[in-house]
Formats: structure tokens, C-alpha cells, sequence
């Protein structure tokens, strides 16, 4: 019995010391859950009277309900990503510096959240269009995307991607660049009428 005792003690012993281990226990990181993006496929918006563009499928256009005298603002909008592109359109009628003002304080709101602010200069002179994007850097920037477009005499066009969540563009940021493929692409695509 005391011999049997002993290797009980003993097994029970080499199994308390083979399963401690040295290393002190760590927190796993946080993670994001995985998005699913869907294929790229795009279809004319040609309903509009100054201007046509190609959208994405996996998005809606719908009019812009807070502006409804403005009937050629529209959103683009991805319910997957409770994301909006909100676009306004203007006729130029020698107030084009007032518009890109207007475009510059849209921009400078964000200066406060903002890590950085990075643009990128869009000449198309073949379709005549001209403009500059913005990229918003920052945690908390509630618009990492603006854009503004213009033939500089006779339309302009501001664009300014939202989304419907507190904002933690680490988590968004796959979503922000897929989405950012579709303006640059919207833009591409741009023709004026």
C-alpha cells in the first residue's frame, strides 16, 4: 500500500511539474473581426443632369434627404460597411474660390482628430476634370476621404465618405482602402454633361 501511495505522490508530482510552465501568462492582442470584401463590379450613374460616374453594384444611390432642393447631390452608399459617400454638385458661376474654400473648411474640421492630412493632385484633361483628394489620417477621424472636382468653369463637385460607426479607423482601415479603390474609380469615370 505505502509503495503504491508513493507512486501515486510521484505521478502526481511529475504532472504538477511537467504542465507549470516558466513564461507568465499574457493577454492575447485585441483583434477585429474578419471583413469579407466583396469583387469589384461597377455600373453607370447616367441619371444625373451635369455629370455621370460609375458606382459600384454592392452600393445604392439614393438622394441626399437633407438637402432634398439640391436634386443633384446624391450618396453613395455601402450598407455592408455602414459607409456613405456624400456627394453635392454646384454650378460654377464665377464663385469657383468660394467652392474650393468651402472644400478647404470641410477638410479643416478635422485637424483636431487628424494624425495627418496627405492630398493627391487629379488632373484628366482629356475629360477635363481636376481636383484634389484628401486622406485623413487618425484614429478618430470621422471622415478619412474627401475629394473635390471641378472643370473650373462651369462644375464642381465635393465628395466626403462617413460612416455609421464611432469612428476607430484601425478596425475600418481594410474598409477605408476598398472603398477608396471606388472613388478613385468614381473619379476615373467622371464625365461631365
Amino acid at each position: 500500500m505505502r509503495r503504491l501511495t508513493n507512486s501515486l505522490i510521484a505521478l502526481i508530482l511529475l504532472v504538477l511539474a511537467s504542465s507549470c510552465d516558466d513564461k507568465n501568462p499574457q493577454p492575447k492582442p485585441r483583434g477585429y473581426f474578419r471583413i469579407d470584401l466583396p469583387d469589384k463590379q461597377y455600373v453607370a450613374l447616367d441619371t444625373m443632369r451635369y455629370y455621370s460616374f460609375e458606382y459600384p453594384t454592392y452600393s445604392t444611390i439614393t438622394p441626399d434627404y437633407h438637402s432634398l432642393q439640391e436634386k443633384d447631390w446624391v450618396n453613395v452608399e455601402f450598407p455592408r460597411f455602414k459607409g456613405t459617400i456624400h456627394i453635392s454638385y454646384k454650378q460654377v458661376n464665377d464663385n469657383l474660390g468660394e467652392y474650393l474654400e468651402d472644400a478647404y473648411f470641410m477638410i479643416t474640421k478635422h485637424i483636431g482628430k487628424a494624425t495627418g492630412i496627405r492630398d493627391s493632385v487629379i488632373i484628366n484633361k482629356e475629360k477635363n476634370v481636376y481636383g484634389l483628394m484628401y486622406y485623413l489620417d487618425g484614429e478618430g477621424v470621422a471622415s478619412p476621404l474627401q475629394f473635390y472636382l471641378t472643370d473650373s468653369t462651369e462644375h464642381f463637385m465635393r465628395g466626403s465618405l462617413y460612416f455609421n460607426v464611432v469612428p476607430n479607423n484601425d478596425s475600418l482601415q481594410p474598409v477605408i482602402d476598398f472603398i477608396t479603390d471606388d472613388v478613385r474609380h468614381l473619379i476615373n469615370t467622371l464625365e461631365w454633361k
